[in-house]
């Protein structure tokens, strides 16, 4: 598929006009965060349910067109790639996997003094030999965070490296919602597009939102983090749905269907509801939960 703008999944590069239905462009599939925090079980820390995960997203692409979802737990977080293609295999739903250095707690321990050319190297022999001892390769940078909301130098140190992975690459940046604004500014400083990023956003800085669509950014808001309808609309009304993302947020055993969460399917069974009740147009619908993920996932090869 050379020259043309596609979306790398775990399977290969897909082409956007091939993508017809919805993209959850902000879940996790499979992780674990659990070790760092010294904690051995915790529902709330770790997801490890590939058949659980495969029926739900099955599901959904039956129910809903889900056509595509972004995973994003990346290095040190429990990524599990033969994990990953097991689950699109099974639902038939294509995955966009995740490489990139999260935040201070779960960054491995070779890189921690490591600087920022040795940190690039690393995710780029990832993007281009495959991940975790395969041969399949990811189609975003992220999620990358700061744990304590302002970036140490270790964690600025793997923005920037995000950064210029990025830029190398051609693949887009998930930053987490955790040192959102400042991880924004450190990849804007390294002369990354800031239409190459997504921030999530939990609902914790009522700013957030519109400073990164203000920027040129994508906000990534998750229903499951709170009531969303208003932040929604809020973007919108200020002329911002074009730089929004909307996805459930799946990142723990406990939120998914068989352990009685509200799932995969949260998004589709309540916010996008309610916009369409508040008279949020069809297609403004599907400018959001398709236009916008597959123009910040485009790459060139």
């Amino acid at each position: 598929m050379p020259d043309a703008p596609h979306v790398r999944t775990l399977t290969g590069p897909v082409a956007l006009d091939a993508i017809e239905g919805a993209v959850l462009p902000g879940e996790h599939l499979r992780n674990d965060l659990r070790w760092a925090v010294g904690i051995e079980s915790d529902p709330h820390r770790w997801l490890d349910e590939e058949q659980a995960v495969s029926t739900e997203l099955r599901g959904l692409r039956q129910s809903d067109a889900l056509s595509l979802i972004v995973e994003l737990s990346s290095i040190g977080t429990g990524r599990d790639a033969s994990a990953l293609a097991r689950i699109t295999a099974g639902s038939r739903v294509s995955v966009v996997a995740g490489t990139g250095f999260f935040a201070a707690p779960f960054i491995p321990s070779w890189a921690l003094d490591a600087g920022v050319d040795v940190l690039t190297q690393h995710l780029l022999a990832e993007i281009g030999e495959g991940m975790d001892g395969t041969s399949a390769r990811p189609g975003v940078i992220g999620e990358i965070g700061a744990w304590s909301g302002e970036p140490t130098k270790l964690e600025e140190r793997c923005a920037a490296a995000a950064a210029r992975a990025s830029l190398s690459s051609g693949l887009p940046v998930a930053v987490h919602h955790r040192g959102g604004l400042a991880l924004l500014e450190i990849l804007l400083s390294e002369g990354l597009p800031a239409h190459r990023i997504s921030v999530s956003d939990a609902g914790s800085d009522p700013a957030l939102p519109r400073k990164v669509a203000e920027a040129g950014g994508y906000i990534c808001l998750t229903s499951l983090s709170g009531d969303r309808l208003r932040d929604t609309l809020d973007l919108i009304e200020a002329g911002h749905a074009h730089r929004l993302l909307l996805s459930s947020g799946v990142s723990r055993v406990a939120e998914i269907e068989r352990y009685g969460g509200p799932g995969y399917n949260h998004l589709f069974r309540t916010l996008l509801p309610r916009l369409r009740e508040a008279g949020v147009a069809e297609e403004t619908v599907r400018l959001i939960t398709h236009d916008n993920p597959l123009r910040w996932l485009a790459c060139m090869e």
